[in-house]
């Protein structure tokens, strides 16, 4: 074990030393995929702010879901692009205290969001004469602002045990920080942070997954008892929020194999890989699915695309037309 050193100094990234060789294929990919993501993300909450028939429960907190897909990716890429860049390969011991934080937030939101997402579909489908008044858009803003209180609580308690503990080493196998990788370097007893930590994610998932099995099974119980229109809209319905609360939670146990595996000898790469599932692949898919499976979604983005087509194709014909008009009417000619 190597000496206790200061925490001003520098740890390294060795995910980051891997990529080296390759390193200007890896940050156009991750220029692309960043833009990507980005993209798909201002379009799909410029339709929903900008549309008043979309100011309902269930697209607000679409949005919100999106809006933690471009905090999560962004504090990942932009860091990693210049990394990239210049070949550096280190971050400092606040920084990924910071960037750790950051990770915690986002996956913790994300799980909270989901399980709201899944509780007002449950109250949409299960009591469709009573959703007006059980689910509004203020109570949809308490749920998320409430959630994201509890979960910036426990994250900045985590936070606060891991920065008190002396670390020893300097190398982290990833392209990023996280907590439990921070708290690997530690070399004195991080028991209490270690529980804190896993005794509070597991809580949160817990919880979290409880209230969308919950929401879940009542909704298949009533398709089973409707039908026609009413069952295929609420299957449908069902199934894209499964499908993307599913994705994140592959990326969720990618993330906890990786831990469970600490002590055994794995490539680099493959603790990238195992880590960045969680962080790239959700933001990348959710404006993507919600954009392409929710009918009302996708018919507001179609026509605001079209519109913006036109406004462009208008303004491209005017701006040709203008030479013409001031040449008719010059007087010298």
């Amino acid at each position: 074990m190597e000496n206790a050193f200061n925490t001003s100094k520098n740890l390294v990234l060795l995910g980051l030393v891997e990529m080296e060789g390759l390193k200007y294929l890896y940050c156009v990919l991750s220029i692309v995929l960043y833009s990507f993501i980005i993209l798909l993300s201002i379009t799909i909450i410029f339709v929903i702010f900008t549309d008043t028939r979309l100011h309902e429960p269930m697209y607000i907190l679409i949005s919100n879901l999106v809006l933690n897909g471009i905090f999560g990716s962004s504090l990942l890429f932009p860091k990693l692009i210049v990394d990239l860049i210049t070949s550096s390969t280190t971050i400092t011991y606040g920084g990924c205290i910071a960037q750790a934080l950051c990770a915690a937030l986002f996956a913790f939101y994300e799980m909270s969001t989901f399980s709201i997402m899944a509780y007002d579909r449950y109250l949409a489908v299960c009591h469709p004469l009573r959703y007006g008044m059980l689910m509004t858009n203020e109570k949809v803003l308490n749920l998320s602002i409430g959630s994201l209180a509890v979960t910036s609580i426990l994250v900045l308690v985590a936070m606060i045990l891991t920065w008190n503990l002396s670390v020893c080493g300097n190398r982290i196998n990833n392209i990023y920080c996280d907590n439990m990788s921070i708290i690997a370097l530690s070399c004195v007893d991080s028991s209490i942070s270690q529980l804190f930590s896993a005794s509070g994610t597991i809580t949160y998932l817990g919880v979290t997954i409880f209230v969308t099995i919950f929401s879940y099974l009542h909704i298949f119980l009533v398709c089973l008892k409707v039908s026609g229109e009413s069952r295929q809209k609420a299957v449908h319905t069902m199934v894209t929020h499964l499908l993307n609360f599913s994705i994140f939670l592959v990326g969720v146990l990618f993330v906890f194999i990786r831990y469970r595996l600490g002590n055994v000898k794995l490539p680099v790469i493959l603790h990238v890989l195992l880590s960045v599932t969680a962080i790239i692949v959700p933001p990348l898919l959710n404006p993507l699915i919600y954009g392409v499976r929710t009918h009302a979604l996708k018919t507001r983005i179609i026509l605001s695309l079209q519109k913006i087509h036109t406004r462009l194709k208008w303004t491209k014909i005017h701006m040709h037309s203008i030479p013409i008009s001031v040449i008719s009417n010059n007087p010298s000619r």
